[in-house]
């Protein structure tokens, strides 16, 4: 049984955050239910470099939300304001305005469900959540691949890793997070909802410049949204969490990108993932060839959805779950 939907790491360890060790040479291990093999890759250097100008033009483009068409410095200045304790990644002084304004937008972003156990809220990961979006993904991991159990704490190491070097590419590329406030749980309003319980988790790369040097095969285009590293906490699985994950990435990929392609990875031995993919819209464009067999992996569909262009009535269209037929994970 797959424990994730989706869940392909390519860590950089990276000496931005003190608690890491710093190194030249920086190694790539690639996490991924895909491959039974895990494998490194040394001297890769960091490819995240933000600077101005945003290549969506697009007139049929959403604008984030709550934020002015055409930014003046005092506005941008506000948001970067705003948004410097909640980033704490390092120097972010070289953004472009509409960067800025997109990091504005990604911190207000929230998803909101009804599920028959509670309610579900979803929104972008704060620096402070690390070590519980670690444990989740390290541990989805370990069981997806039937990995020893003490593999875990190397797998921890590296993702953490990871997920600081992956902050660096925000707002090109964003890790979610889903929490359930139960219905048993009493109080609790929209303010509480760090109080919930960590349902599942999600990453989405927007545009080229938040893609992974190096993505799984069938390799999808660069300059396209992604959608990857979805897994659902164990015993929250099968109850609409990772469809509403799914639901939620279209609805910031339909916010923040104006091209409306996106794509992500399913293996073929994960039937219940596939079924909720193909259920959502999504089509395989590619599959992996049989010689990858012989990298002692599994082989993989690439899939594709062509979201609609974002109307009022896209609300309508997040809310159609089936909380009983969703298994992610399962």
């Amino acid at each position: 049984m797959a424990a994730a939907s989706t869940l392909s790491l390519a860590l950089t360890p990276t000496s931005s955050d003190p608690s890491l060790p710093s190194s030249r040479h920086r190694s790539r291990l690639f996490l991924s239910p895909l491959t039974h093999n895990p494998h490194f890759l040394s001297s890769q250097r960091s490819r995240f470099r933000l600077s101005p100008k945003s290549s969506c033009t697009s007139a049929s483009s959403q604008s984030p939300p709550s934020v002015s068409d055409e930014p003046t410095s005092s506005s941008a200045s506000a948001a970067y304001s705003s948004l410097e304790d909640w980033l704490k990644t390092g120097n972010y002084n070289f953004l472009s305005n509409e960067e800025l304004l997109k990091l504005q937008s990604l911190q207000d972003f929230r998803y909101r469900r009804e599920l028959g156990i509670g309610s579900l809220c979803i929104r972008v990961m704060r620096p402070d959540e690390t070590d519980v979006t670690v444990k989740l993904l390290s541990e989805s991991f370990v069981e997806s691949m039937k990995l020893p159990d003490w593999y875990l704490p190397l797998v921890s190491y590296l993702v953490k890793q990871y997920l600081f070097e992956r902050r660096a590419a925000i707002p090109h590329a964003v890790t979610l997070l889903g929490f359930v406030k139960w219905k048993d749980g009493g109080g609790g309003g929209e303010e509480e909802e760090d109080e919930g319980e960590l349902a599942g988790t999600v990453e989405i790369c927007f545009n080229k410049r938040g893609a992974n040097d190096s993505p799984p095969t069938p390799t999808p285009p660069k300059d396209s949204p992604y959608i990857c590293n979805m897994t659902v906490n164990k015993p929250l699985r099968r109850r609409g969490i990772g469809w509403n994950l799914l639901k939620a990435s279209e609805e910031l990929i339909s916010q923040m990108s104006c091209v409306r392609e996106v794509y992500l990875h399913c293996r073929m031995v994960d039937s219940a993932p596939f079924n909720m993919y193909t259920r959502a819209g999504y089509n395989v464009v590619k599959t992996d060839s049989i010689l990858v067999l012989l990298l002692l992996q599994s082989r993989k569909h690439l899939m594709l959805k062509k979201l609609p262009v974002p109307t009022n009535d896209l609300e309508l269209e997040m809310s159609g779950s089936d909380p009983e037929h969703v298994q992610v994970g399962a």
